[in-house]
């Protein structure tokens, strides 16, 4: 079936909506004040990425509809992000203990996993490996990072969604490259969701993501990674390449942060890019750069694992190694004062 027509109505419908929070959270002053851990300087309303959240969920029932997407494929990215959505709304609005929040996030993953199957088997420098129930352990803290991490890097204007968007039309290009056109329309209505959203919050952003649709983001974006490993091995590679800088930052801001004895759970601006953003004195620049960076490398990486069989773990590697050079270059980790 063709679902051409969604493309459009998802878009509109994300953006009028975020419209109307926009106005909602600005005339219950919903605001997001900066502190000396923000990255921005002036008080903007938060919430908008309810809006990605709604325009995607609203979209799914008509993806199932012609019945060349599995339910359970629907359900599982679906539910999953649902849950991980009403988690992070109500952080969003009354702060909930570290712990629960945790809690819900391993439930959404564990409800992905069951309707996907959980981890399917890996190829490793041309070795297919079934890691089993440990595979399917490592898919759950895979999943609860990712949509933590996109927590983490949703921190400058329009740089969540300029990743997302990147990644999502990056992949499907991949996708039909690879005979597998059917799985295009869930990372493509995602990627029009995030458009509808993003002309509120690029540079200078009108409104702000918040808890519940950065996490949305990260997790949905798990999901559509390993649903792409039950189709392809290489294609599950790509995807780890494509979601390349927002892997690299986090983990690499993370690990730095833990050797140093810093508080991990405490709130900060040591990530490479908003250690960039501060250097330019600007948001804009560093939100092109991350689309420049997946565009013009990336995206090329990706299609070598993709079209000319380089090993996906290779490629990965090749990959990450600039951006883990970048990451020390902008000092990722390190407190600010000592910068």
């Amino acid at each position: 079936m063709n679902y051409g027509w969604m493309i459009p109505v998802v878009a509109l419908f994300s953006f009028l909506l975020t419209a109307i929070l926009r106005r909602y959270a600005l005339a219950k002053s919903i605001i997001d004040v900066p502190n000396n851990r923000s990255s921005h300087s002036t008080p903007t309303p938060r919430g908008g990425g309810v809006a990605i959240v709604l325009a995607f969920l609203a979209a799914l029932p008509f993806l199932g509809g012609g019945g060349q997407l599995p339910w359970q494929m629907l359900l599982a990215v679906g539910g999953s992000g649902a849950l991980v959505a009403v988690v992070g709304f109500i952080d969003d609005h009354n702060h909930i203990a570290a712990r629960w929040r945790l809690l819900g996030h391993f439930c959404a993953a564990a409800w992905a996993l069951f309707w996907i199957g959980g981890l399917p088997p890996l190829v490793f420098f041309g070795t297919s490996i079934d890691l089993g129930l440990a595979g399917h352990i490592l898919a759950a803290v895979y999943l609860v990072w990712m949509l933590n991490l996109y927590n983490f890097m949703d921190g400058i204007d329009g740089i969540a969604s300029v990743e997302a968007i990147c990644a999502c039309l990056s992949a499907c290009l991949l996708y039909g490259l690879s005979g597998v056109e059917s799985m295009i329309w869930i990372p493509l209505t995602l990627a029009v969701s995030v458009a509808g959203f993003l002309f509120w919050n690029f540079p200078p952003a009108r409104i702000f993501m918040g808890d519940a649709g950065s996490g949305f983001l990260g997790v949905v974006l798990g999901i559509i990674s390993l649903l792409a490993a039950w189709a392809s091995a290489q294609l599950f590679w790509a995807w780890l390449i494509l979601l390349g800088i927002f892997i690299v930052d986090a983990t690499y801001t993370l690990v730095h942060r833990m050797i140093k004895g810093d508080k991990v759970y405490e709130a900060h601006r040591s990530h490479a890019y908003q250690f960039a953003s501060r250097r330019f004195g600007k948001h804009l620049p560093v939100t092109l750069a991350v689309a420049a960076i997946n565009l013009f490398w990336l995206l090329p990486v990706a299609l070598a694992v993709v079209l000319l069989r380089l090993d996906g773990l290779l490629g990965v590697i090749i990959s990450y190694v600039p951006l883990i050079l970048l990451a020390i270059k902008f000092k990722a980790g390190v407190r600010e004062l000592e910068s």
